[in-house]
């Protein structure tokens, strides 16, 4: 079998002493729902892999979003350490392997970019920053995903939010994008609203750009940026398991992300809920790839 090419072509590891500042990861299954098969979610992490190839040899050019080449004409600082060996319906096992990932990430000291995965994957990642808080979360999602329990599962893709609402290291959420409707009803507004979670919807970064959600995070904060693919528009994100009309554009995911690497610190990056068997012409995958170019552009930039 072909070994699995890595994102951009990167590393798997630094030559000589040298330490990376971006360790890429994937995560193909998290806390998967009795019943339910994740398997089409655990596609993703390969499928942007894949769509990251074209640009394999265009690391050292100019990159127009980052304004300058991705490593700023320095010397290769990433790296793609594979896949998190992951099974479905081992929700516990799964959980403790991508938070052990992500804390020996953390300990060399570098930055983890995790690629999953449905939107559970999220929980554990943000467990393995116990000992690095306090973080704030920004995550970019059609939904707020607050659920306590989905058929008696509480670390399920319904449920994120809710879960890094009770680590003690997150110091607040500001979640973005959201608009129409998903699982959560009143009683889980009213829990998120109690917690102290900063709605930012889709129409409030079309009418008033991104700023409208970068102006909730402290500055000089440290910060974990969860994306959902369901954020973004399905014209441009039909690849998702729930298309929702009237999501964020490209250009507003990005300007987001580069927004926080300026006024705070990126202290993690995942990306999720990409689903391959409903995309079309790989145009997710690519659009999912270009997103984290400019996760690590943005932390790469971070002084």
């Amino acid at each position: 079998m072909p070994a699995m090419p890595r994102f951009l072509g990167l590393p798997e590891c630094l030559a000589g002493d040298r330490r990376p500042r971006v360790v890429l990861l994937g995560a193909g299954h998290g806390s998967t729902y009795p019943g339910r098969d994740s398997g089409g979610h655990a596609l993703a992490p390969a499928a942007i892999r894949a769509a990251s190839q074209e640009d394999a040899g265009l690391i050292g050019h100019w990159d127009f979003d980052l304004g300058g080449p991705l490593f700023e004409g320095g010397p290769i600082s990433g790296v793609d350490a594979g896949d998190i060996p992951t099974t479905l319906h081992d929700n516990a096992g799964n959980r403790a392997r991508i938070e052990a990932a992500t804390r020996a990430v953390l300990a060399l000291p570098a930055v983890p970019v995790l690629l999953g995965g449905d939107d559970s994957v999220p929980i554990p990642f943000l467990a393995g920053f116990a000992d690095q808080g306090p973080v704030w979360v920004l995550q970019i999602d059609a939904h707020i995903d607050w659920r306590d329990e989905v058929q008696g599962e509480r670390y399920g893709y319904s449920s994120p939010m809710r879960r890094a609402s009770e680590m003690a290291h997150v110091a607040g959420i500001v979640q973005v994008g959201l608009r129409s409707v998903g699982s959560a009803r009143a009683i889980e507004i009213d829990a998120a609203r109690h917690y102290g979670a900063r709605f930012v919807t889709a129409r409030d970064i079309h009418a008033e750009g991104v700023d409208a959600a970068l102006r909730h995070l402290p500055e000089g904060a440290r910060v974990v940026i969860t994306l959902d693919c369901d954020g973004l528009d399905p014209a441009l994100m039909p690849g998702v398991a729930a298309r929702t009309p009237g999501g964020l554009s490209y250009t507003q995911a990005i300007d987001l992300i580069a927004g926080a690497g300026r006024r705070c610190r990126i202290a993690g990056f995942d990306l999720v809920e990409l689903y391959p068997p409903a995309d079309r012409d790989g145009l997710s995958a690519l659009t999912a790839a270009r997103l984290v170019v400019n996760a690590i552009g943005a932390i790469v930039r971070q002084r």
